[in-house]
């Protein structure tokens, strides 16, 4: 056990191979640290449309205010993962809370959309800071039996912060106004950085190459240590790449797959409505494009011995490259059931965002509880058979919540799979995480953690965007015949509706609903309500049906893991 003097005080830490006590008053401040990252990527959408009121955003702005987080996100995760392991992955941590603390004062106290904007650029990069640290910091002070429990809590944070984000936006935004989404930030900054002082140990940088972890003693038996060095086109290529694909899968809905619904506009460029092909296209070729020269230049200068921002030979670790494929396909799952249930409980079942957000937050419930639970499940079934039990479970949910999207059933019985459904998720992702980074060099925990974590944010653009799109095809063709079933509606009028009801995603069914008989629809109004209604839950019906697709291929892949692990410990 290695003990360092932090504020003047003495506190156990493991080293980098493992040994020690595990620093367990680290794990609630990694904990808090990660929830604080998580909540801004959610909690901001709702505040949207008062902001466009209070500071005169465009929809242009609007629309930027939560890409360009995501985006920078994205880009900057690998980058400053290996920044933390070269660097110091605590150091990582504390400078990233700081600079993610002052964008989120500078977004509260923004009038205009140039403040605004470059304020969530600020939080992206602090939020790239923080995020792989936390992950990799685990990773590298866990071991054993403790592992489940840290990787159980930080998973089980992870999905409760991104359920529990949009209720606390809603919340804030009426009651004690949007500006406190970001000022939320701050005292829970503070708490982070104070703590992290005494609390979180010194891994990655000096810390890891004093220590021998699995990293220095492959490279001492093969005699080839690692280069190490900055990769400025590793860099760039990696960060051009997770941008734009990010950036194409999560705005394909908003802009266009091929042929564009909107202006795009950055800065003085427009690319207009009236052009003959969408940006979208050409962002995610460009995006696949980067990665395949990314892929190229890092295999070359490894061949070259030369430095890498990522060491491409952990792909050749079954539990790494199997696991990550589980993680996106996780991820798209989730996503794509948070992507149409709130459009469904609003629109269909006219409930107000925060009952629809306090609903889809109890997924954060069951999420925690099943967190608890997982050095229990584990002890007595192993890791991989946790994660496909979470992962059945969170199958069977859906199919509940399917069966549920009914209007002669209380929106109240959705509670029952929706918190089944997070605690398989506590499970499922926890312990996934957990395999994915078992076999990682120590050393190398926080590149690990960062492709894990870029890996995520694809799954997340993924699940959105093939929601998006099942979701608007079902729209386009379940719509005319449910409309078709009112008697003199014209099929002039017919087209129209379908047509609003799949461009608004179902909040044209809020306003003729509003309307009642008194609209232009007349004492038709109720009726073609239920119509509409109808369409859009059978389409949300099928979406459904994708994120339980998406799900079934972890669980695949989880199997694929599992086989890893047994012919592992055969060898």
């Amino acid at each position: 056990m290695a003990e360092t003097m932090n504020g003047g005080q003495k506190v156990a830490t493991k080293t980098e191979d493992g040994a020690g006590k595990p620093p367990w008053n680290a794990l609630w401040v990694l904990a808090l640290a990660l929830s604080m990252i998580v909540l801004d990527g959610s909690i901001v959408n709702v505040s949207i449309p008062v902001m466009i009121q209070k500071i005169n955003l465009t929809l242009t702005d609007a629309q930027w205010v939560t890409s360009l987080y995501n985006i920078l996100l994205a880009a900057l995760l690998l980058p400053f993962g290996k920044l933390g392991d070269m660097k110091g992955r605590k150091a990582t941590l504390q400078v990233g809370v700081v600079i993610f603390v002052a964008g989120s004062v500078l977004a509260a106290s923004s009038n205009g959309a140039a403040l605004l904007l470059t304020a969530r650029a600020v939080q992206a990069v602090g939020g790239a800071l923080v995020m792989p640290s936390t992950l990799s910091i685990v990773s590298a002070s866990f071991r054993g039996k403790n592992r489940a429990i840290a990787f159980g809590v930080w998973g089980s944070v992870m999905s409760a912060a991104a359920a529990v984000g949009p209720f606390l936006g809603g919340l804030f935004t009426q009651t004690i106004g949007w500006r406190w989404i970001f000022l939320v930030n701050v005292p829970l900054g503070l708490i982070v950085f104070l703590c992290a002082i005494p609390f979180v140990p010194q891994t990655g940088g000096k810390a890891g190459a004093s220590a021998m972890g699995a990293a220095a003693q492959a490279a001492a038996k093969s005699g080839q240590p690692k280069p190490e060095g900055f990769d400025p086109l590793g860099v760039v290529l990696s960060a051009l790449g997770s941008a734009f694909l990010i950036f194409g899968l999560i705005e394909g809905q908003t802009y266009g797959w091929l042929k564009p619904k909107g202006e795009f506009g950055i800065g003085g460029f427009a690319w207009g409505r009236n052009w003959p092909v969408s940006v979208i296209p050409f962002c995610i070729v460009f995006g696949i494009v980067s990665f395949v020269l990314f892929i190229l230049t890092e295999t070359s200068r490894a061949r070259n011995g030369k430095p890498v921002m990522l060491d491409l030979t952990l792909f050749r670790i079954p539990t790494f490259s199997l696991g990550l494929t589980a993680a996106g396909a996780i991820q798209a799952g989730e996503f794509a059931i948070m992507f149409v249930l709130p459009l469904y409980l609003i629109n269909v079942r006219g409930l107000k965002m925060i009952p629809t957000g306090a609903l889809i937050a109890t997924m954060g419930l069951g999420a925690i509880v099943s967190g608890g639970l997982a050095r229990l499940v584990t002890a007595r079934i192993g890791s991989t058979h946790t994660v496909q039990l979470g992962l059945v479970i969170e199958i069977l949910s859906v199919f509940g919540i399917m069966f549920l999207m009914s209007p002669g059933i209380s929106v109240a019985w959705m509670l029952v799979p929706m918190v089944l459904y997070g605690f398989g998720l506590g499970f499922a992702a926890a312990q996934l995480t957990s395999l994915v980074l078992a076999e990682v060099p120590v050393a190398q925990s926080g590149e690990g953690s960062a492709t894990q974590s870029t890996i995520r944010q694809l799954g997340t653009g993924i699940g959105s965007a093939v929601a998006g799109m099942v979701l608007s095809v079902m729209v386009t063709h379940t719509a005319p015949g449910a409309l078709a079933g009112v008697k003199e509606l014209p099929s002039q009028v017919i087209d129209g509706l379908t047509t609003s009801l799949d461009a608004s995603a179902g909040s044209a069914i809020v306003g003729i609903r509003a309307q009642g008989t008194t609209g232009k629809l007349g004492a038709l109004g109720p009726q073609v309500v239920d119509a509409m209604s109808a369409s859009f839950t059978t389409s949300g019906q099928w979406t459904l049906v994708v994120a339980i697709v998406m799900l079934a291929i972890g669980l695949i892949a989880s199997v694929w893991v599992a086989r890893a692990v047994k012919r592992d410990h055969v060898e």
